[in-house]
């Protein structure tokens, strides 16, 4: 199988982390964790602030994925990228609200022979202070493969 990525294919997505992505993220997620949306709480003995989710970091990872993978789909190649997951996940460092993170994702690797490919994720915050890691897992099958042998309908 051909991969139509090459190891080194890069996007990023930036943005700004505000108070609603916190609180529209916790009522998605059911994550009411005071370290998200307690003030006081994380005020208190000098935590200095409510901080995002991991998760939601993990969904700006899925965006950077999907400006890298995107223009492709929407052209019309063969096989649709599909994520199998995130491997190696770490939160180096907390993310308060009004930070601004850059998500740098890079293909690291490729596998024509399992039609899989890696990409390493970097988030770093607007001090250039890397915030948090990840490897994503990218599974490339033909559309007829992952549609059962039809297309989808455009409508």
């Amino acid at each position: 199988m051909t991969i139509p990525f090459a190891v080194g294919a890069q996007s990023r997505f930036s943005k700004t982390v505000s108070e609603s992505d916190i609180y529209v993220f916790a009522g998605v997620s059911g994550d009411l964790s005071r370290n998200h949306v307690d003030e006081a709480f994380m005020r208190r003995d000098g935590r200095g602030g409510r901080i995002a989710h991991g998760a939601l970091l993990v969904a700006y990872m899925s965006a950077a994925s999907t400006r890298l993978y995107e223009p492709y789909v929407e052209g019309g190649g063969a096989e649709i990228p599909v994520s199998l997951g995130y491997d190696r996940v770490r939160f180096l460092k907390p993310v308060p609200i009004g930070d601004t993170v850059t998500v740098t994702y890079t293909v690291s690797s490729i596998d024509p022979e399992r039609g899989r490919a890696e990409a390493a994720i970097e988030i770093h915050n607007q001090h250039g202070e890397l915030v948090a890691v990840a490897t994503h897992v990218v599974a490339f099958p033909t559309r007829a493969k992952l549609f059962g042998g039809s297309s989808p309908s455009a409508d």
